[in-house]
């Protein structure tokens, strides 16, 4: 029998990789005064994005109300991200660099990310 050198070199590059991203540094999180004078100090778009999608667990207690289970709020989220990213991408320009802009594209990931129904407040 042949000893299958491809497989545990594919094995061990999968292993390597694997460890490697674990002891990645992890970012910072963002600050949300970051985006406080965009005319002055644009930012990127996906910064944007990424702040809106680590303010899901709160935005998804928000619509299912106090004392609710929000896990499938949060899975349902998780499998809309890369659709809603695509859509962000496509609609927004790269550079942030107004407040109005920055309230459309956060309204508009709200919206896709977590979304409600009908329920008039």
């Amino acid at each position: 029998m042949k000893f299958p050198t491809v497989t545990v070199v594919l094995v061990a590059a999968a292993l390597v990789f694997v460890l490697w991203n674990q002891t990645a540094e992890q970012p910072e999180p963002i600050n949300p005064d970051r985006f406080a004078n965009l005319a002055a100090n644009p930012v990127e778009r996906s910064l944007v994005v990424d702040w809106v999608a680590a303010q899901v667990p709160e935005l998804c207690q928000e619509a299912a109300g106090e004392g609710t289970d929000i896990s499938e709020c949060l899975d349902t989220s998780k499998q809309r991200s890369p659709a809603c990213r695509r859509e962000l991408y496509d609609r927004f320009p790269a550079l942030i660099s107004s407040q109005a802009m920055f309230r459309d594209l956060t309204i508009s990931a709200m919206n896709c990310l977590v979304p409600r129904s009908g329920r008039v407040e």
